[in-house]
């Protein structure tokens, strides 16, 4: 009888911090439902049984926008890649642009360069890739591995981003920036002072924000628009100033996202704005265009002043080997 008393709370316990996590959740949801500005069209929709609650947790717990940027890595594609690089009187000090076309065969992703040109310092070492610039550097390893890249799939597992190398640090970078992209509202934790302020949807960052739910179109789709603003008294105290997603009403499909980030402490500071769009292809979401524009300084770094944009297009399946025989 004892251990089975034992048995019952050690269950209990440790399923309270999830009752609990759970419930706290759901308390900022219908708080933030309270108090958020609606247009005429979304209070009308509301009285017809759209459920403001209910989209809220959507926009917290959403995955489409993830899965639309792993499909990227299971289908072939041509892109347009551009970056300009200033200083600090933004003066252009150094460009890229190429055209580049990934190609999917067999389970694996290869991608070749068609074109490429660079001006100013943009490389240190050409030859051997070496970039002169931290966010050329990041760019190049997400969006130029030439591969082969093998056994990539395009399911979300839990919804956060995986990294493949933590102990590689260009890697351990791009995996905090994709939860602060792919995850916005998220706490991250192992960010030194910037961790808990992305986290919009936490019981103490949530005030700070003005949200409001609206109804627009972007190009074909008829959207919701939620937006998370933050209150000027508190601008300085947050990380995600302006947080504006586009979900499309017929099945709450993420369209576009847009972001404004900043902060300032001793070691580093950044302002950052993200624009990105999402198309169809054989029913799946994918980027069709990411627009960068970003000015950081890490300690020990010279500042960096770079916009970038890339277009995707031209999407193509994978090429399996019966394709290929057939072919």
């Amino acid at each position: 009888m004892r251990n089975s008393f034992l048995w019952a709370l050690a269950i209990s316990l440790s399923y309270l911090p999830t009752k609990l996590c759970a419930q706290q959740d759901s308390a900022v949801v219908n708080d933030i439902a309270r108090h958020i500005q609606l247009d005429s069209v979304t209070i009308v929709a509301s009285r017809s049984g759209f459920d403001i609650p209910l989209f809220i947790q959507r926009v917290k717990d959403d995955t489409t926008f993830y899965k639309a940027f792993k499909t990227l890595r299971v289908i072939g594609f041509t892109a347009e890649n551009y970056m300009w690089i200033f200083d600090q009187k933004d003066h252009q000090v150094a460009s890229y642009e190429s055209l580049t076309r990934q190609t999917r065969r067999n389970g694996c992703r290869t991608l070749q360069v068609l074109h490429e040109k660079t001006t100013g310092d943009f490389y240190k070492n050409k030859r051997k890739q070496k970039y002169r610039y931290y966010t050329a550097e990041m760019f190049a390893h997400v969006f130029l591995d030439p591969g082969p890249v093998c056994g990539e799939d395009n399911l979300v597992h839990g919804g956060k981003p995986e990294v493949k190398d933590p102990n590689h640090q260009i890697e351990k970078h791009i995996e905090e920036l994709k939860q602060l992209i792919f995850n916005p509202g998220q706490p991250i934790p192992g960010i030194p002072f910037v961790g808990h302020k992305v986290g919009i949807f936490e019981p103490d960052i949530a005030p700070m924000y003005h949200f409001a739910i609206q109804s627009k179109m972007f190009g074909n789709d008829s959207c919701y628009v939620f937006q998370a603003i933050a209150k000027p008294q508190f601008a300085n105290q947050l990380v995600i100033d302006t947080l504006i997603t586009y979900f499309r009403k017929s099945d709450y499909s993420i369209v576009a996202r847009q972001y404004a980030l900043s902060y300032k402490t001793f070691l580093f500071d950044f302002n950052v704005h993200i624009q990105v769009d999402l198309s169809s292809f054989q029913h799946m979401l994918v980027p069709s265009w990411i627009n960068y524009i970003g000015n950081w300084d890490i300690a020990f770094h010279r500042r960096e002043r770079v916009h970038f944009t890339i277009r995707f297009f031209d999407f193509q399946p994978e090429i399996s080997a019966n394709k290929k025989a057939e072919l």
